[in-house]
């Protein structure tokens, strides 16, 4: 069984985006995230902790630029926290391990597939191929990734 954890070496070997977005709460410019138009099958993990959170199944272009996700891979690896920052009422999203700032869910995604958008800030993640999920020991989740074309 894998342990994930906020990792401080991790944390400062993070990219000032990357800092920014998951340890100060930010929000990356949207349109602008490196994971927004990748459709390539794997699974999105935390940077910091590793910690297992969307599969590229789950992914879907909402438009509203940041990568969306109907659900997350393992529920218990994100936190839902209220946020009345700017002047709203939103839903944060977290890492459970990490303590990543991730982005936000919304109750406006596809209702074919549970209703909610989580709207996640790219440089709050890491990309698995599917091809490397196995030797990077996230193979118990081969199963929740689209076969390769």
């Amino acid at each position: 069984m894998a342990t994930y954890d906020r990792n401080p070496d991790v944390i400062a070997a993070l990219d000032p985006e990357q800092y920014r977005v998951t340890q100060e709460n930010g929000t990356e410019r949207p349109g602008t995230g490196a994971y927004l138009s990748n459709k390539e099958p794997g699974i999105y993990v935390d940077v910091v902790s590793g910690e297992p959170l969307f599969a590229s199944a789950d992914k879907y272009e909402s438009g509203c630029g940041w990568p969306s996700f109907v659900k997350p891979l393992e529920p218990s690896h994100v936190s839902e926290l209220r946020d009345t920052t700017h002047g709203m009422v939103r839903t944060e999203v977290r890492s459970t391990h990490g303590d990543s700032h991730l982005g936000h869910v919304f109750p406006d995604g596809p209702t074919d597939r549970g209703g909610l958008r989580y709207c996640i800030n790219s440089a709050s993640l890491r990309f698995v191929h599917r091809d490397d999920m196995e030797a990077e020991g996230y193979g118990q989740y081969l199963n929740q990734v689209e076969d390769v074309a």
